[in-house]
């Protein structure tokens, strides 16, 4: 019920609002199962993409949007759960990572679309980052389901990591790409070099259609590097500020010396 509500009221708004466009929309079947796996450039992508698609899609959301605490966390928890959203734990506990997947072939047997960004996390800086081994292979081979790979355009400068209002007169976009068939690869889902090879297809084709800079480390790697950075550069900032001043502090105390002598010499 909610996600038909969103569709009437938040689709129509985003595209008057927005105007996004769509690539290669054909390429979705109009039914039966298949995998989306899309590229995750902002918070907004959960709202452009099912917006712009005429069949619903089930996407695996991190666990922290169904237990943030506060309006805001339960408002979100509500949104994600009206949309249908699968919670995973990406903290490494096994079991509810076991479970999502679980949860994920469900939704390919019943026919549906099943909906996973291979990199686990936002793009912090607009680069596309290696997939993760995981949902989104087993998932494929367990089930013979199509991977459809699909590039989210400039969804990153509507809605910036961590700000809340989005940017206004951006044109965001959808880039669908042909169905990859791993059929031959079924039955091999606890291979994890096959796991590797198909997650590194699939990435390799969302590169493609989205035209982003690849970096072969992991996005939540890069975001500990990046604040990592920032925190270095925030303490040089610091101590260059701390040498400045004692600087200073030293030239005026030996400006009021010099002065001193001068009026002493003066006597």
């Amino acid at each position: 019920m909610f996600y038909r509500l969103m569709k009437m009221i938040v689709a129509p708004l985003l595209r008057i609002f927005f105007r996004p466009w769509m690539e290669g929309a054909e390429n979705i079947p109009e039914e039966g199962a298949a995998i989306i796996a899309s590229n995750h450039l902002s918070f907004s992508d959960s709202f452009f993409l099912p917006a712009l698609m005429k069949r619903r899609v089930t996407f695996i959301a991190k666990a922290e949007y169904f237990t943030t605490p506060g309006v805001k966390g339960r408002l979100t928890a509500a949104f994600f759960k009206g949309v249908g959203q699968l919670p995973v734990d990406r903290s490494g506990v096994r079991g509810a990572g076991e479970a999502a997947i679980r949860s994920a072939i469900a939704v390919i047997e019943r026919g549906e679309l099943f909906g996973v960004y291979p990199e686990g996390t936002r793009s912090p800086d607009g680069k596309l980052y290696r997939g993760k081994v995981g949902g989104l292979a087993r998932v494929a081979l367990a089930t013979g389901a199509p991977v459809i790979p699909v590039a989210m355009i400039d969804t990153e400068k509507v809605q910036p990591p961590g700000q809340v209002i989005p940017n206004f007169g951006i044109r965001p976009g959808i880039r669908i790409g042909r169905p990859l068939d791993f059929s031959r690869y079924q039955g091999m889902e606890n291979d994890r070099f096959i796991l590797r090879s198909v997650t590194d297809e699939v990435m390799y084709e969302i590169m493609r259609l989205s035209g982003q800079e690849y970096v072969d480390i992991y996005a939540t790697a890069a975001k500990r590097q990046i604040a990592e950075d920032k925190k270095r550069a925030e303490a040089e900032r610091k101590a260059e500020q701390k040498a400045l001043k004692a600087q200073q502090e030293a030239e005026k105390t030996q400006a009021e010396k010099d002065r001193a002598e001068m009026e002493k010499d003066a006597e």
